[in-house]
């Protein structure tokens, strides 16, 4: 398994004979490097998003067009998207989707995320795009959870025992989302990851410049601090 970093909560993830995108904003988007696009996204199968606002969702459409990616997001979201043209397929929290056969399926399901979510990145008012969302990607041997962005909840309790996720890719820059010292908090109180991978930080001055409150906070090795387009494999 390798999981990539495109910058703030975007992910490439080959797992299995997969290779699914996680909210891959790389235009404008300060943390990706231009001209590295088809590096990002080459062989993509799915694109799956967490939510609509422009940091996670803006790049979409033409990454799904260059791709020939399926789009897999919330009911309301998918309903935006697909009046663009777009391939989709809506979804909601509980709700899995299976790809792939035999020994290599990878499954996702998605969970709950506390948030909001809109298309705020075209002219006019901001539009409702259902609500935010994590996954749990399951692979491999190895279950993956994808936070979205959210605070704690007390959900996090029950996802440790449903899902028992070895694997956090976990918001943790604060301000819009948990910040480093509550993203520690949750690993500690409810999961027992063997890896994780903090984003969501370091893009804008707003949010935090360093994991390393995060590092010293857990056991030594469980954080790998991503950079971009460098696989951390699995």
């Amino acid at each position: 398994m390798k999981i990539t970093w495109l910058g703030h909560s975007g992910f490439r993830i080959e797992i299995s004979d997969q290779v699914l995108l996680i909210d891959p904003w790389l235009e404008g988007n300060p943390a990706f490097p231009e001209g590295r696009e088809k590096e990002a996204t080459e062989g993509a199968s799915a694109i799956f998003l967490t939510h609509g606002h422009g940091d996670h969702a803006s790049s979409t459409l033409p990454v799904a067009r260059d791709t020939d990616a399926m789009i897999y997001c919330i009911h309301e979201l998918s309903l935006i998207l697909g009046a663009e043209g777009a391939q989709v397929t809506g979804f909601g929290k509980g709700g899995t989707i299976t790809l792939g056969d035999g020994e290599k399926t990878v499954s996702v399901t998605m969970v709950n995320a506390v948030h909001s979510s809109s298309i705020d990145y075209k002219d006019g008012a901001p539009l409702y795009a259902g609500q935010p969302a994590g996954f749990m990607i399951s692979g491999e041997g190895h279950t993956i959870y994808v936070s979205g962005d959210t605070d704690i909840m007390a959900d996090m309790e029950w996802f440790a025992d449903l899902h028992q996720p070895d694997i956090g890719i976990l918001c943790a820059g604060g301000h819009y989302t948990m910040d480093m010292k509550r993203t520690a908090y949750v690993c500690q109180k409810f999961f027992d990851f063997k890896t994780v991978i903090p984003c969501h930080w370091g893009t804008f001055p707003l949010l935090a410049q360093s994991c390393d409150e995060l590092v010293y906070a857990l056991k030594e090795g469980v954080v790998k601090v991503p950079e971009v387009l460098k696989p951390i494999e699995i």
